[in-house]
Parts: C-alpha cells; sequence; structure tokens
C-alpha cells in the first residue's frame, strides 16, 4: 500500500514538554530516539504499512501555526483528545468539526505553538 505522506515532523522547542503534551492527548507513547545527534519522539503507526512520524528537536526548525498541516489519527476518541488538550497545556484552535463520510475533526495548538490536526474516521 502507498501512502501520500511517508513521514512527518513536527518541530519541539522542548521536547520533554513536547512528548507529554502529545503523550496525554492521544493518551498513549510515544518512542524517544536519537537520530543523526537529533532527539526524536515517534509516534507509534502500530505496523510497518502505516504512515509514521516524530516531534523533533534539533534547533533548525522551530515551530509555527500557519504552513502545512499534519493529521493525527484520534482513532475513536476523538473527542477524549480534545477534553486532554487543555489539561496538557495546548488549546483547540478548531473544535470538532463534522465532515460526512470521512468522519470528524479538531486542531489544535500544542505547547510549542505547532497547529496540528486530529483526525477521527468514520466508524464503519
Amino acid at each position: 500500500m502507498s501512502h501520500a505522506i511517508n513521514w512527518f515532523e513536527i518541530p519541539a522547542r522542548d521536547m520533554d514538554r513536547a512528548t507529554r503534551f502529545w503523550e496525554t492527548v492521544l493518551a498513549r507513547p510515544l518512542k524517544r530516539e536519537v537520530f543523526g545527534g537529533v532527539p526524536h519522539a515517534i509516534f507509534s503507526s502500530g505496523d510497518d504499512k502505516s504512515v509514521s512520524g516524530a516531534l523533533v528537536s534539533d534547533g533548525k526548525r522551530q515551530p509555527w501555526g500557519q504552513g502545512t498541516l499534519v493529521y493525527l489519527d484520534a482513532g475513536s476518541d476523538l473527542d477524549g483528545c480534545i477534553a486532554r488538550v487543555q489539561r496538557a497545556g495546548g488549546k483547540v484552535a478548531v473544535p470538532k468539526t463534522e465532515i460526512g463520510q470521512h468522519g470528524t475533526f479538531a486542531i489544535v495548538v500544542d505547547t510549542e505553538g505547532n497547529a496540528v490536526g486530529l483526525h477521527a474516521p468514520r466508524a464503519s
């Protein structure tokens, strides 16, 4: 299976803070690794066929609220993810929004200032 996206990176100024935020919001752990001397916290995709990505703290790229927007899989718990955002130190920029047959989404701003989408597919 081919995906339009192979990998994504979300910049982090403070890796510990950013990792805690996303682990809290998504209610699942991120795997901490270092690649080429650059700290990463990898979002687990569950298998080798899924798209994955990581928080990256390389000092070369800074978070911003505009530009490319990635959508992380909220599974069947978009409401739970949204409820945990503020407690984790972020804010909800776009509340839960229906998108017909494609499910629902929300856009949140993480502790690093990144705008990131959360998507929940429509249950089959």
